[in-house]
């Protein structure tokens, strides 16, 4: 390995944002036994963090009590899971690949030198589930990959990404040799926290614009062109002497 292009998942390769919600209710009202009336913002969000603003938004007490409080969140980790398990043909039939990105997670396996892996705010078996309802688990090394369980800013996440990363294949890798590719504002600013070049695809809540402005090294429109795609990879991770 040396380069290291790490994706986000939902809104940067597919949208399943409707199922999402749905498993959120579900898991949410097996554990609390109340009703999700009320959802947090999900753009940029691990699914700790939105369990967590849930419980405050609907009025669930916690805070008083540590070891509860990640006893219920394991609880809803689990219950997160199977929801998310029991959805897997509704994720086939209304989930949505967006346009180009099949072809340029296929593609960018086929660069020279190059492993990929996601960082995203969803629970690892989550996330496995998301990708391959599309048929990409295959294209990443999961195993190395950041997910929404851990409770760390996905920033500090992807320094832990490129750790695992490094020591799994004999190579440190420096920020040149690392791409972040995103959807959204605080995904840009992950790249410049954990040491990473930024690719923003404007597929998601921020506009183009607003992903220039916070910083994106590249932004484009989507992953629709797969040759722009990999010309902007190659760019942002191989060294001076080999343009």
């Amino acid at each position: 390995m040396d380069r290291l292009v790490v994706w986000n998942i939902d809104l940067t390769l597919l949208d399943v944002g409707r199922i999402s919600r749905d498993a959120y209710a579900d898991a949410f009202r097996r554990v609390t036994g109340r009703p999700l009336a009320a959802l947090p913002q999900l753009v940029g969000r691990t699914d700790t963090e939105i369990f967590f603003e849930s419980l405050y938004l609907n009025d669930v007490p916690i805070g008083t009590d540590e070891a509860a409080d990640a006893e219920l969140l394991s609880r809803y980790c689990w219950e997160l899971e199977a929801a998310f398990t029991l959805r897997q043909d509704e994720m086939a039939r209304h989930g949505r690949l967006l346009p180009g990105a099949g072809a340029a997670v296929t593609s960018v396996a086929g660069l020279p030198g190059v492993v990929q892996t996601v960082l995203t705010g969803t629970i690892k078996p989550n996330a496995v589930a998301k990708l391959r309802v599309f048929g990409l688990d295959r294209f990443f090394d999961l195993e190395i990959g950041g997910y929404g369980s851990d409770a760390y800013p996905r920033g500090s996440l992807l320094l832990l990404v490129k750790g695992d990363a490094g020591h799994k294949y004999g190579r440190r890798l420096s920020d040149d040799r690392t791409v972040y590719i995103g959807d959204n504002v605080r995904d840009v600013e992950a790249a410049a926290t954990g040491g990473a070049r930024c690719i923003a695809v404007a597929t998601g809540r921020s506009m183009a614009a607003e992903l220039r402005d916070a910083g994106a090294d590249v932004v484009l429109n989507d992953l629709a062109d797969t040759a722009q795609v990999l010309a902007a990879i190659d760019r942002l991770t191989l060294v001076p002497a080999h343009r």
